[in-house]
């Protein structure tokens, strides 16, 4: 199933693009597979994704664990963890 990805922040300067969309195999099932899976695709996502721990994720806008499920997601986002203040 395809689904929409969004990137923020340093993440999405290093893959290059804001967003767009993928098709991973069923064997990802869940956020920290997805991240993993593209981490493959080619240089500058594996320079995104080489740190998984510094990274977070939104499920169709709810912020989730990486070991969240993707199943039936119409949009991922990843970006850096966020800072208040």
């Amino acid at each position: 199933m395809a689904t929409r990805m969004l990137y923020f922040a340093w993440v999405r300067e290093r893959i290059g693009v804001g967003e767009e969309t993928v098709d991973p195999p069923a064997s990802v099932s869940d956020v920290g597979a997805l991240v993993a899976w593209l981490a493959t695709r080619d240089e500058a996502h594996a320079a995104a994704f080489a740190d998984p721990a510094r990274l977070r994720a939104a499920v169709d806008q709810a912020f989730v664990a990486m070991d969240a499920p993707i199943a039936g997601a119409r949009e991922i986002a990843i970006f850096p963890p966020v800072t208040g203040g």
